[in-house]
C-alpha cells in the first residue's frame, strides 16, 4: 500500500492530500482550520487531518510531493528583478529577506515542519518537488473522465509559467506549450480587480458578479494593454502595471488610459464606471480563452477539455467556453486554485514518475468533493451541549421533513452534514440554504447573513433530473463551475422601464420563477445534485420539490464575508449564532434561533477581516 502526501503553501491556499494507491483519501484547505482565509502557512492542521483519517504517522507514509519548485521561481524573481532595475528595488528589498531566510530551503523547512508531526519521521529524502503548472494539470485530468483530454491551466503565476497546455493520454500527461511571466491572463484579472478596489487573490469572483450590472464598454481600451493573437496566445505591455517588481497592480499609464485612480474600498462606492470595467475584462478573458481553446481544438483534433489554475474558477467564461461547443465535454477541477495543486502534485507522483496505471470513473474519482473532516452524530451532539446549545434530535425522515418545511416558508438555515468540501465551493455539506422562489432571498441572505455586497448573487443547487426543464444546459455540472442561462419560459420579460435601469438598481427586478438564484443577466452559477454523491441532500432539495414543485435550493457557503468555510460544528453554530440565519441543522439535529441563549450571540459582523 503506496501513501503519497501532497502539500501546497507559502503563497495562498494552503492545502494537503493524501492519495492511497493512487486513490484520493482525504483533501483539505489550510483556512477551514485556522479560520484565516486563504491561509498560506505551513498547512500543518490540513496535514494531521488527512493523516489522521486515514489512521496512519507521517513515518508510514512513502512519499512527500510539494507543489512546485522554488528554485526556479527564485530564478523567475531574480531575473526579473534585474530586467526592471532599479525600478523594482523596494519590492526586492522587502521580497528577498524571506527568500534567503526561508523560502530558498524549502526542502529544510518542510523537513523541519514535517518532524514535528511524527517524532519517527527521520530522512527527507522522501521529499520530492512537482512543477506548479504541472501540479495544476495533474489535478484537472487524472481524476477526470476521460481517457484523453486538452488540458489548459491559466492562473496568475507558477514559477515561469502563466498559461500551460497539456495533453492527457492514459496515464500520461505532456506539457506541450507555455505562457511566460510577466503575460499572464490571471493577472490582467487581478489588475482589475485591484483597480475596482477589490482584494487580489480573493475578489476576482466578485469582480465577475458586478460584470452583469455593466456594459463592455471599455474593452477596446483594453485591447490596447494585451495583444492576442490569432491563436489566442497573448502579451501584455507592461507599461501599464507594476506587479512584476512594485507593490501595486497597476501603474499610472493604466489609470490615466482609464481616467481614473484605483477605487478605495474604504471611501469610494462602486460606481457604474466601475461595473463597466468588470463586464469589460470579464468579455475580453472570455474572448481570449474562447480564441485560444478554439485553436487549440484545431491543433490537436481532442475532443475533451480538463482546465485547472485560478482562471478556471472564472465559472461566466465556463459557461461561455461549453456554449461555444468547442468541445463535445468540458471537466473542471473543483478546487482549481493552489490548494489543488497539492492534490495535483500527488497525482503526479504516483502516475507520472511511478508510471501507475490510471482507473477511469465515468464521473470523476473527486467523490463529489466531499474530501474533508466529518463528525459523527454522538460528536456533534457531544460538541453542542458543550457549547450550551438547545438541539432536538430527529429521526431522518422527519429531519429531512421539518428543514424542506422550513426552506418553503422562507427561513435561511446553516447546513451542516457529512465531509467537508475540498476547493472553495460549498456543495451541500457546509452550506446556507434559502427558498428561491423568494424575491427577498438574495438580498437578506447577502445583507443580514453573508454581511457582504447586496450586488452577489447566489447559486442553485438543482436535481440532475430537472436541469433541463429550468435550465439552458444539457451537462452536469457538481461543482458549481457552470454558468448558464435560465430557460425561456421561466423568465419574467422585463419592461421598457426596466430595461431602462442602470446598475445597481436593476438588482431588485424579479427576473424569474427563481428570482434569488436569476442573476441580472438572467444567469445563474449551476450545482447539479444526485443520490449517489449526497444523499442527505438530494433527499431535502427531493422533498421541498414535492412541497413546492420546485426543484431547486438557493446554495451559498456556511460562512460570512472574509470567513473559510466552516469546519467544525463550533464553527457551525459560531455562524449561526453571530448572523441571522433561521435554523441551523446539523447531522440529525435541528437548532431553533429563537430558542437559544442570547449570551451566546457572537459579533460576527466586525470578526473577519474583509476580503
Amino acid at each position: 500500500m503506496t501513501k503519497i502526501l501532497g502539500i501546497s503553501a507559502f503563497y495562498h491556499d494552503s492545502a494537503a492530500c493524501l492519495l492511497i494507491d493512487g486513490k484520493i483519501t482525504a483533501a483539505a484547505q489550510e483556512e477551514r482550520f485556522t479560520r484565516k482565509k486563504h491561509d498560506p502557512s505551513y498547512p500543518k492542521n490540513a496535514i494531521n487531518f488527512v493523516l489522521n483519517f486515514s489512521g496512519i504517522k507521517l513515518s508510514e507514509v512513502d512519499q512527500i510531493v510539494f507543489f512546485e519548485k522554488p528554485f526556479l521561481k527564485f530564478e523567475r524573481l531574480l531575473e526579473t528583478y534585474v530586467a526592471f532595475a532599479p525600478k523594482g528595488f523596494l519590492s526586492f528589498s522587502k521580497a528577498m529577506p524571506l527568500w534567503i531566510k526561508e523560502k530558498l530551503f524549502q526542502k529544510n523547512l518542510l523537513f523541519n515542519k514535517l518532524k514535528e508531526h511524527d517524532e519517527d519521521y527521520k530522512s527527507d529524502k522522501n521529499i520530492f518537488f512537482s512543477d506548479h503548472h504541472l501540479s495544476h494539470a495533474s489535478s484537472a485530468f487524472f481524476p477526470s473522465p476521460f481517457n484523453e483530454a486538452i488540458i489548459l491551466t491559466a492562473d496568475g503565476v507558477g514559477e515561469w509559467a502563466t498559461t500551460t497546455v497539456a495533453i492527457g493520454k492514459g496515464n500520461n500527461l505532456e506539457i506541450k506549450k507555455e505562457i511566460h511571466f510577466p503575460h499572464s491572463l490571471g493577472l490582467l484579472y487581478s489588475a482589475f480587480t485591484y483597480f475596482t478596489g477589490f482584494k487580489v487573490n480573493s475578489g476576482e469572483y466578485k469582480l465577475m458578479g458586478l460584470a452583469p450590472y455593466g456594459n463592455p464598454i471599455y474593452e477596446d481600451k483594453i485591447y490596447k494593454i494585451i495583444d492576442v493573437k490569432n491563436d489566442g496566445t497573448f502579451r501584455l505591455d507592461q507599461s501599464y502595471f507594476n506587479y512584476a517588481t512594485g507593490l501595486t497592480m497597476t501603474s499610472k499609464k493604466f489609470h490615466i488610459l482609464f481616467d481614473s485612480e484605483p477605487r478605495n474600498p474604504l471611501k469610494d462606492k462602486l460606481t457604474q464606471f466601475h461595473m463597466d470595467i468588470a463586464a469589460s475584462i470579464q468579455k475580453v478573458t472570455e474572448n481570449i480563452m474562447i480564441k485560444l481553446l478554439k485553436s487549440l481544438k484545431i491543433e490537436y483534433g481532442i475532443n475533451n477539455l480538463c482546465m485547472a489554475g485560478g482562471v478556471a474558477l472564472n465559472c461566466v467564461a465556463n459557461g461561455k467556453i461549453l456554449e461555444e461547443k468547442i468541445f463535445d465535454k468540458i471537466w473542471i477541477q473543483p478546487a482549481a486554485g493552489d490548494a489543488g495543486g497539492a492534490l495535483g502534485a500527488a497525482l503526479a507522483l504516483w502516475h507520472l514518475e511511478f508510471n501507475k496505471s490510471r482507473e477511469i470513473n465515468p464521473n470523476d474519482s473527486m467523490h463529489g468533493s466531499y474530501l474533508g473532516p466529518e463528525f459523527s452524530q454522538d460528536q456533534i451532539e457531544i460538541h453542542l451541549r458543550e457549547i450550551g446549545a438547545n438541539f432536538e434530535v430527529l429521526e431522518y425522515e422527519n429531519l429531512i421533513e421539518v428543514t424542506a418545511d422550513l426552506l418553503s416558508k422562507e427561513k435561511a438555515i446553516g447546513w451542516f452534514q457529512g465531509r467537508m468540501e475540498f476547493g472553495p465551493r460549498a456543495l451541500g455539506c457546509r452550506s446556507i440554504l434559502g427558498d428561491p422562489r423568494s424575491e427577498a432571498t438574495q438580498k437578506n441572505l447577502n445583507l443580514k447573513v453573508k454581511y457582504r455586497e447586496s450586488f452577489r448573487p447566489f447559486a442553485p443547487s438543482i436535481l440532475k433530473e430537472d436541469l433541463n426543464n429550468w435550465f439552458d444546459i444539457n451537462i452536469d455540472s457538481p461543482y458549481m463551475l457552470l454558468v448558464s442561462h435560465i430557460k425561456k419560459d421561466k423568465k419574467i420579460e422585463m419592461t421598457e422601464e426596466q430595461k431602462k435601469l442602470f446598475g445597481i438598481d436593476k438588482l431588485n427586478i424579479k427576473r424569474s420563477e427563481i428570482p434569488a438564484v436569476t442573476h441580472v443577466d438572467y444567469s445563474a452559477r449551476i450545482q447539479t445534485i444526485d443520490k449517489k454523491n449526497n444523499r442527505k441532500y438530494f433527499d431535502l432539495v427531493t422533498k421541498f420539490k414535492e412541497k413546492t414543485g420546485c426543484p431547486v435550493l438557493v446554495n451559498t457557503s456556511f460562512n460570512v464575508r472574509g470567513e473559510p468555510i466552516v469546519n467544525t460544528p463550533l464553527d457551525a453554530f459560531n455562524c449561526f449564532m453571530g448572523t441571522e440565519l433561521d435554523y441551523l441543522v446539523i447531522g440529525n439535529c435541528i437548532l431553533d434561533k429563537s430558542k437559544q441563549n442570547l449570551n451566546l450571540k457572537k459579533n460576527y459582523k466586525e470578526k473577519f477581516e474583509l476580503d
